[in-house]
């Protein structure tokens, strides 16, 4: 579309994946079909609301108005994981994540978000295997973004070959994916691998709004390149778009030593 956030913002990820399923309540199968109707507008509704950020009291009713149509609905609990988690409820986020999962263990969205709310707490390891997981599910229609979020935790975890391996296969499966070519290009300029980084960087310019990462990483490569031009018109970007960016900093301390 989830710094510290990892993969994909929010909004990027509410409504991608709705499961499907019949709440079980021995009344006529007219009846039960309206039921499910009914739970699944609930958890709608409140991740409607989760995602305009404007009333999460509101989101909070819908969810626990499905969870009492299905209390075993890995949706809901999904649903209000995300709220809680928001909410900087990390227990009671955790405890939803972990039944959206117990409920719903091929729900490979929650896999990924609760993925990204470990790599929150620094619990790499266990953040990894989720990002495989869901990774591995052939019928995600966001698999390219579980692979950015396993490389970034590989990478994080000191493991280059694997998260170069996932990067590459989250740009074969979008081949626009801003965080893959950037963090391809990082990853292939700390290997001195200096034209695969270009390559990359530019590829990430071409289409990409600048940040401060890339408009470092730019200078730096410039600079390997003798190219005093271009790394002068990287710096002039930093200075004025990002001047109080940690890379910004990066950039004065390299002038002052350089002169």
């Amino acid at each position: 579309m989830l710094a510290r956030s990892l993969p994909l913002p929010l909004a990027g990820l509410l409504l991608t994946v709705l499961l499907s399923g019949c709440v079980t309540t021995g009344l006529p199968r007219s009846q039960e079909i309206d039921l499910d109707q009914a739970l699944e507008t609930h958890v709608q509704l409140g991740l409607r609301y989760l995602q305009s950020g404007e009333n999460r009291g509101a989101a909070r009713e819908h969810f626990k108005k499905a969870l009492e149509l299905g209390e075993h609905d890995p949706r809901a609990h999904h649903g209000l994981a995300l709220l809680y988690q928001e909410q900087d409820e990390t227990d009671v986020a955790e405890d939803h994540f972990e039944k959206a999962l117990r409920y719903g263990d091929d729900f490979s969205m929650a896999k990924v978000n609760y993925g990204a709310f470990l790599y929150r707490q620094e619990r790499y390891e266990e953040a990894l295997e989720l990002f495989r997981e869901a990774s591995r599910d052939l019928d995600y229609n966001r698999r390219s973004y579980a692979y950015a979020n396993l490389g970034r935790t590989a990478a994080r975890l000191g493991r280059e070959e694997e998260a170069e391996k996932a990067y590459t296969r989250a740009l074969a499966l979008d081949n626009n994916l801003a965080r893959a070519m950037l963090a391809l290009a990082e990853l292939k300029y700390d290997a001195g691998a200096y034209p695969e980084a270009k390559r990359y960087l530019d590829r990430f310019s071409a289409d990409n709004r600048q940040t401060p990462q890339s408009l470092w990483l730019g200078i730096r490569i410039e600079k390997i390149f003798g190219n005093r031009d271009k790394e002068r018109s990287y710096g002039l970007a930093l200075k004025n778009l990002y001047p109080y960016s940690d890379e910004a900093l990066k950039y004065k301390k390299m002038i002052a030593n350089d002169g």
